[in-house]
């Protein structure tokens, strides 16, 4: 690994070319495959880009989902210890896994893709059968964390609730009601508190449109 991390980037005029929001974006065609292109990405040093609003880092942040033979659903929920990587997310209650994809990723195949899959099977253990397709966008330039990343929100669904962590710093982890975590979001970073709400409080779309 290079001694300077190095994280996926794409300029944020690109992004705002493509049509800016505020918040959660479901049009994953609009934006997806022209933010992925080789020629719009870069790999950049990443304590150079955390502040430097001209770029967005590309984040995947996977959400996992059982939902059981009556109905029920829940979603898998932790909370960020404080050896986690952003140091500005520390403790708050997530319910994305992910991270930055990094020049690591960067070989032969799709390097989105890649380290997704890295990121993954670095932090959980996934223990069921599942599918998962990509379900929108998150952007949030009211908080200095959101201001240099994007989101991409995956959905996988899980045939049993069947997810455990491999990192010691995710904690007070496991499935819970989804409609208890939208009965109180206190204490959720801001992303997990956008997806929550779009994808499972029916507000879904591109409504923040700019």
């Amino acid at each position: 690994m290079d001694e300077i991390e190095r994280v996926l980037v794409v300029p944020t005029k690109l992004f705002h070319g493509l049509g800016h929001f505020q918040g959660f974006c479901g049009d994953v065609d609009r934006y997806l495959d022209a933010l992925l292109r080789p020629e719009n990405m870069s790999f950049r040093p990443r304590n150079q880009v955390e502040k430097d609003p001209g770029f967005k880092q590309l984040i995947p942040y996977v959400i996992f989902r059982h939902v059981d033979a009556a109905g029920r659903a829940s979603v898998f929920q932790y909370t960020r210890g404080k050896g986690q990587g952003e140091g500005r997310l520390h403790s708050l209650h997530s319910v994305g896994i992910g991270g930055h994809i990094s020049a690591i990723d960067n070989g032969a195949g799709n390097p989105y893709e890649e380290g997704m899959q890295r990121e993954l099977d670095e932090e959980v253990s996934i223990d069921a059968p599942y599918q998962g397709r990509c379900v929108g966008l998150i952007n949030d330039d009211e908080t200095e964390v959101g201001s240099v990343h994007l989101g991409v929100v995956h959905l996988f669904e899980m045939s049993a609730p069947a997810v455990h962590p491999r990192e010691t710093e995710i904690i007070e982890s496991g499935f819970r009601p989804t409609e208890a975590i939208l009965s109180n979001l206190t204490g959720f970073e801001t992303w997990s508190q956008i997806c929550m709400t779009a994808l499972f409080g029916n507000r879904a779309g591109c409504a923040n449109d700019i």
